[in-house]
């Protein structure tokens, strides 16, 4: 089993291959439908959906605490549903969200912007300089999504695994050429391997949650890294108190061995409602 993520431009066809990679693997597809299902289930609602998603927020939301709210619970809702492995992740960043786990496949999808301009003329009945207008306002977007969350640039190929250019491949071909890597390349090391790493990814965004939003301690950009059951958390927080708070709320956290912390006393430090 694997995790597949598909990342793409406009009019390069991703969804499309993803809904038929879907159907030939019966991996489960969790493209934008699913994850806005799964925000809202956090209680993320439309209108801070609107401003992050596959975007780069302005200047007032990147100083917001919804920002952090939205990343915390857009990598919560990928990491549980991906704890049984056999899905495809589109966007979202989940080239970066699954970057460190074995059993990763990640995909880019591109295409000449002659074809792109094409497409979009083709499904919006609209001409060539609005068509090319509406797709650099997606890939500004998109790029600023990667940048601003993951410090990641969304089009450098060494970031992925497989980068197709759907103007030379039908929907089909690209699909069966996706399921031809997964099935070479993720074997049974790789995918226990990935079993693990998704369990301590899953783990350590569990003690975030009880932290900051069961809690509600006063940790500012809290983080939370695991190897095997020991956490170590990383942040920002006025008073010692509030650190020591974070930790036993952490050593109480079920599958939690040990806790360390390198969280950080910053005396009068406030972010934005």
């Amino acid at each position: 089993m694997a995790i597949i993520t598909i990342a793409r431009g406009l009019a390069t066809l991703g969804e499309d291959v993803a809904r038929e990679l879907a159907q030939i693997t019966g991996y489960k597809l969790i493209d934008r439908e699913y994850v806005e299902k799964r925000l809202g289930d956090f209680g993320i609602g439309p209108e801070k959906r609107q401003k992050y998603d596959e975007k780069r927020p302005g200047f007032w939301a990147s100083l917001s605490q919804e920002r952090d709210d939205y990343l915390h619970f857009l990598k919560t809702a990928l990491y549980e549903e991906a704890t049984g492995g056999a899905c495809i992740v589109v966007g979202r960043g989940g080239q970066s969200v699954f970057k460190s786990v074995p059993n990763l496949v990640s995909v880019l999808f591109v295409a000449p912007m002659s074809v792109r301009v094409r497409r979009i003329m083709e499904f919006y009945k609209c001409d060539e300089r609005h068509a090319a207008q509406i797709i650099a306002q997606s890939d500004h977007d998109r790029a600023g999504f990667h940048k601003y969350f993951f410090a990641a640039e969304w089009l450098d190929p060494c970031g992925y695994d497989l980068v197709l250019n759907t103007s030379r491949m039908d929907v089909p071909q690209a699909a069966r050429l996706i399921d031809h890597s997964r099935r070479n390349v993720v074997d049974a090391q790789r995918e226990e391997a990935g079993r693990v790493r998704i369990a301590e990814l899953t783990l350590a965004q569990s003690v975030v949650t009880e932290i900051v939003y069961g809690k509600k301690i006063p940790i500012h950009f809290l983080e939370a890294k695991a190897q095997g059951g020991a956490i170590t958390l990383h942040g920002v927080s006025n008073t010692q108190s509030a650190i020591d708070a974070a930790v036993a709320t952490a050593r109480a956290a079920k599958g939690v061995e040990s806790v360390s912390s390198d969280i950080q006393v910053v005396q009068e430090f406030t972010v934005m409602p």
